[in-house]
């Protein structure tokens, strides 16, 4: 399999890029706007024929390259049924398959961060978007965030997982690139409540700065990726 884990500095964006073989299909997961020709790039490098495009939800804190993407290699832009993003061009729902080749991600309905995030489950992996972050979990505040949900996606789907599958989020802010679903059970500050009621008290007493881009970000990825006129 073919696996690049791709970081975007200025968001602390991970985008992934996946394919079951050179020459074969890919998908991209989470692509950043400012880094398409730098995806365009490896996808010709390793051969490769992009097929797929996703995000795990709409984004606050960057611009989707999806769009873009969709332009410029042909590929289909897919998210979950949720989502109010208006151009999409496939839209899955809870316990979908995505077939990419001979890879099969399946698409779990994983709401909290927002009303339309999804994580993705592969063998060995889950692709986790905001919902579960390495060490801490996505905030809750803004966009239908929900804390009941959030904890209802982690502890009733996400830490149901093996122990072993690797965690790979959308974010992380102190360097790291991966975990897995026991290190997060047992280190992650965030998951060491004993009720729902806990997890929600905690939530709710966090005090955020706004994404510094949201006000940019959120129309434009409602438009997948291309700034309104003035």
């Amino acid at each position: 399999m073919i696996f690049r884990q791709l970081f975007d500095p200025v968001s602390s964006t991970f985008t992934y890029l996946l394919a079951d073989r050179h020459g074969g299909e890919a998908l991209i997961i989470d692509p950043v706007l400012e880094n398409v020709s730098y995806y365009s790039q490896l996808v010709r490098e390793l051969d490769l024929k992009l097929v797929m495009a996703v995000d795990t939800h709409i984004h606050a804190d960057h611009i989707t390259g999806a769009g873009h993407l969709r332009e410029v290699s042909k590929c289909m832009y897919a998210m979950g049924e949720q989502t109010r993003a208006e151009c999409v061009s496939h839209h899955f729902k809870d316990n979908d398959a995505l077939v990419v080749g001979k890879l099969v991600l399946r698409a779990w309905y994983t709401p909290g961060h927002t009303d339309d995030s999804y994580s993705f489950v592969m063998k060995d992996r889950v692709f986790t978007g905001d919902t579960l972050l390495i060490r801490g979990t996505g905030r809750t505040d803004f966009q239908n965030g929900d804390a009941g949900a959030q904890y209802d996606s982690i502890f009733g789907r996400l830490l149901t997982l093996p122990d072993n599958m690797l965690v790979y989020p959308a974010h992380d802010y102190q360097g790291r690139t991966s975990s897995s679903i026991i290190e997060e059970r047992v280190y992650n500050p965030r998951l060491q409540v004993h009720t729902r009621e806990q997890y929600i008290e905690q939530m709710n007493a966090l005090v955020l700065d706004p994404p510094a881009k949201i006000a940019e970000a959120l129309p434009a990825n409602m438009s997948c990726g291309f700034k309104q006129a003035a």
